[in-house]
């Protein structure tokens, strides 16, 4: 254990790009105040309770960091709003500590959402109020035209979305010339979103003099590629520790059966009951059907996505706010920039896209040193793509059941004790009620009627299939279509190589086994065959009807239908075993190009024909079509 260590001091990761003999130290930040910094803004930090800096922000005021351009990695909630805020007072502040008189701008600061862009105007304001800065906000969903007056008539810091700073530049407004430093808040996610152009436009705009504040959670290749054009000899910060998960955030990974995702959530929500709620589905559709089955379930909840219009948005971040309502359900994008002090817990109704998303996500929660809890819903079949997601981020995650009904209860009874047996004054009219009931009933009765009441205004929780093989399979049977339960497979000689599709194979085994779409049941195509269920009840009828139009029809002459003694997966295994796959016949497969697709609803092979390259009569011959235009 280092000295630092022992003192008690915070690792700071520092890594010099410039320098190849000095790769990395470990600097250890002493306990420090904000009694360097000019005092206007130890006025104003300590008038808001600040006695230390956070992590991020002591790594900014180091002296190694003072006046160079910055690559800061940092959690979200860990205060580093004000830590470029501070880091920014070198160039902006005067001799005397307060800020020229307001003309063109002389910093900037990008965020990806509207939401952060407000919320780090608000920070930036009562940092630099005592200072006589002012700051102009340029966001989506205002006005521009009081913008643009706001921008002629002079601002210290304008701070903005991409989009709307770029039309601002583009219309000549937002003049750039005498800027002193750009801060890129949030760039990760800001090129995730599609800004890349924007931002390069906006900081080929800057002076090359300038200092580049670049703070980003995590630190993908198109961060870095952007440091290396825009930044000259740039320090690069990291406080988020070796685990790169948040360690205020507990996660939990709770393993459900696929139809059962949405009891999942109910249950998670009524188990936590927590102040404030996100859940993050992956597109607006699925943000829509999971708000109104919470709704219907009889929770408060609203719902945030790109459908939603910037009057919504702030109606529901509001109702969050205001505490009228506790479950908000969202997509990513939509939830990128939102503070909600009160988040405590972040549910992954849809398993993030990769680790960089699963981290964002779970940023919402465990802000400013309180605490949160991250879950993962994970079907059985995909948990071992979250255990690779989950250690390709060094996040450690506690695999548990779905709360039950019984475990829920449990929660409900000691929360009920809880509140009531806390302290309260109670008003005259509250003790003569409580005497005429006593009068009526006995205190048993009233109290079995109060928790009663209690529990009438809570969503039910769900049954869950209880987490056991045998449970699993009892469920898979039952959720057999009607007609399914005794069934016999086929197989057909064309998979995914072949391009082979549930949109043209319905029709074709329609017409070759006079049967309907709704006599087929689960279809599985695999690399270079493809098997689907029949019921027994018309196995016989199906296989006579194959027998009599094989080989009627050419165009689907090359697709050979027959009964599979071994269903897919077997199938596959005694592929495997047998080395490379045969046909039914006893030679060899002849050569078969992969054929490509013409368009949407086509058949496989070239023209859309139904053919396969080898089985074309007229592959080197001219099409009707083409000689009647000759």
């Amino acid at each position: 254990m280092g000295l630092g260590q022992r003192l008690g001091c915070s690792p700071i990761h520092l890594i010099y790009p410039g320098d190849v003999h000095l790769r990395a130290n470990v600097l250890f930040v002493s306990s420090m105040t904000f009694s360097k910094l000019p005092p206007f803004l130890s006025e104003a930090l300590a008038e808001r309770g600040y006695a230390e800096p956070t992590p991020v922000q002591a790594a900014v005021l180091e002296p190694e960091a003072i006046g160079r351009d910055l690559v800061v990695s940092a959690q979200t909630g860990s205060g580093k709003t004000v830590a470029f805020g501070l880091s920014m007072a070198n160039e902006l502040l005067g001799d005397d500590g307060s800020m020229p008189r307001p003309g063109k701008p002389l910093a900037l600061v990008i965020a990806p959402t509207r939401e952060l862009a407000l919320q780090v105007s608000r920070e930036l304001t009562w940092l630099y109020s005592k200072a006589g800065a002012r700051i102009t906000t340029c966001v989506g969903g205002m006005n521009p035209s009081q913008e643009r007056r706001a921008l002629q008539s002079g601002a210290s810091i304008v701070v903005g979305t991409p989009g709307r700073l770029r039309d601002h530049l583009e219309r000549g407004v937002l003049d750039l010339s005498e800027l002193l430093a750009i801060v890129l808040d949030e760039a990760d996610e800001m090129l995730d979103m599609g800004f890349r152009e924007d931002l390069e436009e906006i900081l080929d705009a800057t002076p090359e003099t300038r200092r580049t504040l670049l703070f980003s959670a995590t630190m993908p290749r198109p961060i870095e590629a952007l440091a290396r054009r825009y930044q000259r000899d740039a320090l690069r910060i990291s406080t988020v520790g070796d685990d790169r998960g948040h360690g205020d955030i507990t996660y939990q990974a709770v393993t459900v059966s696929p139809s059962e995702i949405e009891n999942a959530v109910v249950n998670l929500l009524r188990f936590h009951e927590a102040e404030t709620a996100m859940l993050f589905c992956a597109t607006r559709d699925n943000v829509r059907h999971l708000h109104a089955t919470l709704q219907e379930r009889g929770f408060a909840v609203v719902a945030l996505s790109g459908e939603h219009s910037q009057s919504e948005r702030n109606q529901a971040l509001q109702a969050l706010r205001d505490r009228r309502v506790r479950v908000c359900v969202a997509t990513d994008v939509a939830a990128r920039g939102i503070d909600l002090p009160t988040l405590s817990l972040v549910v992954h109704v849809e398993i993030p896209r990769d680790a960089e998303t699963l981290q964002h996500r779970s940023g919402r929660t465990g802000r400013a040193g309180k605490k949160g809890t991250a879950v993962i819903i994970v079907p059985y079949p995909r948990r071992k793509r979250v255990e690779a997601m989950l250690s390709r981020a060094r996040i450690k995650a506690d695999w548990i059941d779905a709360p039950s009904r019984e475990a829920i209860r449990a929660q409900d009874r000691e929360r009920l004790l809880a509140a009531l047996l806390e302290p309260v004054e109670y008003e005259e009219d509250d003790r003569e009620l409580a005497e005429r009931l006593l009068a009526e009933r006995t205190p048993q009765d009233i109290a079995a009627a109060l928790v009663r009441a209690h529990r009438a205004t809570m969503p039910e929780p769900e049954e869950l299939i209880e987490n056991t093989p045998e449970a699993r399979r009892a469920a898979q049977k039952e959720r057999h279509r009607p007609g399914f339960e005794d069934i016999v497979w086929y197989r057909m000689s064309i998979g995914r190589r072949q391009n082979a599709d549930p949109r043209w194979l319905l029709p074709l085994l329609c017409r070759r086994g006079h049967i309907t779409r709704n006599e087929i049941g689960a279809i599985r195509i695999g690399p270079d065959e493809t098997h689907f269920q029949v019921p027994r009840a018309i196995a016989a009828k199906f296989g006579a009807a194959l027998e009599r139009t094989a080989g009627s029809d050419d165009d689907e002459e090359a697709v050979v239908i027959e009964e599979s003694k071994n269903p897919p997966r077997e199938a596959a295994r005694e592929n495997r075993k047998g080395g490379k796959h045969r046909r039914p016949n006893d030679g060899p497969p002849p050569h078969r190009p992969k054929p490509h697709r013409k368009g949407p609803g086509k058949k496989f092979g070239p023209g859309g024909d139904g053919k396969p390259a080898h089985k074309r009569k007229d592959r080197k011959k001219p099409t009707r079509a083409h000689e009647k235009n000759k």
